[in-house]
């Protein structure tokens, strides 16, 4: 049986994609948001759907970095937690 951390480390958990944390409101906001994707680009010309992708394409990236540096937060204010709890 693996360690969470050995898990982690293989890619066997990943946080960022694991649909059991998106609530209801998240999943509709995700619907909506495809929706309205996909209807702003049925009324676009070409060159406006080349501009689109490539700010669809920066805004991804920035939300990976966002959420890497939450990640990366969260988890050394989980740990500081265990430590005060554990020091006590």
């Amino acid at each position: 049986m693996n360690s969470t951390l050995e898990d982690l480390w293989h890619g066997n958990i990943s946080p960022q994609e694991d649909s059991r944390n998106n609530t209801p409101e998240m999943k509709q906001l995700m619907e909506y948001m495809a929706r309205h994707h996909d209807d702003l680009l049925k009324t676009m010309t070409d060159e406006q759907k080349e501009i689109f992708e490539k700010f669809d394409d920066c805004w991804s990236e920035y939300s990976n970095y966002a959420e890497e540096a939450i990640f990366e937060y969260a988890f050394k204010l989980g740990m500081q937690i265990a430590i005060q709890t554990l020091s006590k």
